[in-house]
């Protein structure tokens, strides 16, 4: 059973929503640990931060969605300690708004072109 988790397919998704200026810094981060692909979107919302003031063309008005970015990597499960570690030291700024980390489990993935399937398709 042990070679099966390790080859076949205990895989996770780390969903991280971080400051659109860390995306940078976080890619680097996650490339050093060998990701090798991630997805990444840009989002807005809210959480503490209850939203922002902003200038736009002279007028100062208020919002309540603040811009992110939502980078969502999907690795074995052996490499996601690591890949949490990774996006909270290069996304932290001390600041609040810094943003959130989550980890799912994810029961299957298949590569589109080829049919591979679980680890082997990442």
């Amino acid at each position: 059973m042990q070679q099966i988790d390790q080859l076949g397919g205990k895989m996770k998704l780390v969903i991280a929503i971080i400051k659109p200026f860390k995306l940078d810094e976080v890619r680097e981060a996650l490339t050093t640990l060998g990701v090798t692909g991630m997805t990444v979107t840009e989002v807005k919302g809210f959480g503490r931060q209850k939203g922002q003031t902003e200038i736009y063309r002279g007028a100062e008005y208020s919002t309540n969605m603040v811009p992110k970015i939502k980078i969502e990597v999907v690795c074995p499960a052996a490499l996601a300690d690591r890949v949490v570690e990774a996006l909270q030291a290069s996304a932290n700024t001390g600041a609040i708004g810094d943003g959130k980390i989550f980890v799912l489990d994810v029961g299957q993935a298949v590569r589109i072109r080829t049919g591979e399937t679980d680890v082997t398709a990442l």
